[in-house]
């Protein structure tokens, strides 16, 4: 990439470029730290147009049907600090190669797959009575939809609820919790094997069913994905591990580093106009805005005339069409 100075690196040279448009040689004038902010806050917010066409790859695990992108997630993993690099998902994703269908319609998905509750006596309250361990005659079950009821000795229901557990990975688990909302941890079960232990914070009363309700499932390769507050969820749910490959658009990679560029090489101009503009902005100073206004604009261009060749070859989506590239929006203005 052409820079002021072969020998420096990107980011350098942007920061050089900034200094010399703003007026700012010295760090008394413009500290490091608040150039780059100032070059990053460009970059990652003012750059909705230019988001980066990538591929999101993750695997699945068995019998585990939704998979969180929020949490805390280590660094290197695929859904690490997803919310603030991934800007959408989009078709056309791939399991194990195949295309199969993404959609963000609960209704679609459930349509195709509905869940069917499956509700089963395990006991009957004896008035003495508030703990009992067993298995669940429908097994597996789906995560997160388990409840155990019963009536107490006063006339008042109560509901047990279970919590999917996850591991160190922010993977889920085989394992949940049972609990109320008033009384917090009240067992655990097994999704898969069907073992439960249940305990009633107030005893059932004498006659009192105990009832378990469940979603049962049967395993497969995934043929349908839904994409809905930040989770994914195949059906059928996951027999095995598989690849699993979506089209992703992310922001542009921060610029942090000496050794850092963008990821597009030809953007360092365009990146260098829009921090010197914010620095001119905070400053309040508005002839200099309009001084560089043109070269940004011009740089814009250049970088929007290289994305408008790079899809020219692509289909316009219609109403008609399965699926259809990303739209990068935005008006030619400054």
């Amino acid at each position: 990439m052409p820079t002021i100075d072969s020998e420096l690196s990107p980011l350098s040279a942007i920061r050089i470029k900034v200094r010399r448009l703003t007026r700012s040689p010295s760090t008394s004038q413009l500290t490091n730290d608040q150039l780059d902010d100032y070059i990053n806050t460009f970059v990652l917010y003012d750059f909705p147009e230019f988001t980066v066409d990538s591929q999101l790859t993750f695997y699945t695990y068995p019998n585990i049907d939704t998979y969180q992108t929020n949490g805390d997630r280590p660094e290197g993993d695929p859904f690490f600090n997803f919310k603030n690099i991934y800007l959408s998902v989009q078709p056309p994703v791939y399991i194990a190669g195949s295309e199969v269908e993404l959609t963000q319609s609960r209704s679609q998905f459930f349509a195709r797959y509905p869940k069917r509750q499956t509700e089963e006596t395990i006991a009957t309250g004896d008035g003495a009575r508030f703990i009992w361990i067993g298995t669940l005659s429908s097994k597996p079950v789906l995560a997160g939809s388990v409840s155990f009821s019963s009536v107490d000795l006063l006339g008042h229901p109560q509901v047990i609820t279970d919590t999917p557990l996850y591991n160190a990975e922010g993977i889920q688990t085989q394992a949940g919790e049972l609990r109320n909302p008033e009384y917090g941890y009240r067992g655990a079960i097994n999704y898969l094997t069907g073992v439960y232990t249940v305990s009633f914070p107030v005893i059932p009363d004498l006659g009192q069913p105990v009832i378990a309700q469940t979603f049962s499932y049967a395993t497969g390769r995934p043929r349908i994905v839904l994409y809905e507050n930040n989770a994914f969820t195949f059906r059928p749910v996951p027999d095995k591990s598989y690849r699993v490959d979506i089209d992703a658009f992310r922001r542009p990679t921060e610029l942090l580093q000496n050794g850092d560029e963008p990821d597009i090489a030809q953007w360092w101009q365009y990146i260098a106009y829009g921090a010197a503009k914010k620095v001119f902005e905070d400053r309040m100073d508005v002839e200099s805005v309009k001084a560089i206004a043109p070269e940004f604009l011009r740089q814009r261009s250049l970088v929007m005339q290289r994305l408008i060749v790079q899809q020219s070859s692509e289909r316009t989506p219609t109403i008609y069409s399965e699926k259809g590239a990303g739209y990068y929006g935005g008006e030619n203005t400054f």
